[in-house]
């Protein structure tokens, strides 16, 4: 399955492990992931090379080219937030992880978009079973 992930790249990078570990996950699963480098320490300097331009349309074709999107939401970025309700607007299935506790936008917890699912976990094993039951219930 081709998958789009989003996380926060500029908004901040306390959730890096947590990114990490989906990314392993789901790669060993044999899922292609065009933005499994957002999960790399590196990524803001690799991003930072990219022309906002670059990013914008690079991103846009690879959401409109994947089977759904994955979102890590737990720290705010304005981004992700594009992100979804442009895959949502493409009619993907998106599914929103948030460590248990964190305020997540109420854009995106009271869309009721049908395509959108919400999920919280409590550590980063749980965030990959809920990635893996959401992918298994959209293959």
């Amino acid at each position: 399955m081709n998958i789009y992930f989003a996380c926060s790249i500029t908004g901040g990078r306390e959730f890096e492990p947590v990114y990490q570990v989906l990314m392993d996950a789901l790669l060993a699963d044999g899922h292609e992931i065009p933005t499994s480098h957002l999960a790399d320490s590196t990524v803001v300097d690799l991003e930072g090379r990219a022309s906002p331009r670059e990013v914008y349309d690079r991103d846009v074709n690879w959401i409109a080219a994947a089977d759904v999107l994955i979102a890590e939401v737990s720290v705010p970025s304005h981004g992700v937030g594009y992100e979804i309700g442009h895959a949502l607007g493409l009619g993907k299935p998106v599914l929103c992880l948030a460590q248990h506790g964190r305020k997540v936008s109420k854009m995106i917890t009271g869309n009721p978009h049908p395509a959108l699912q919400i999920r919280t976990y409590a550590n980063a094993g749980e965030a990959s079973r809920l990635a893996r039951e959401f992918i298994a219930a959209h293959s």
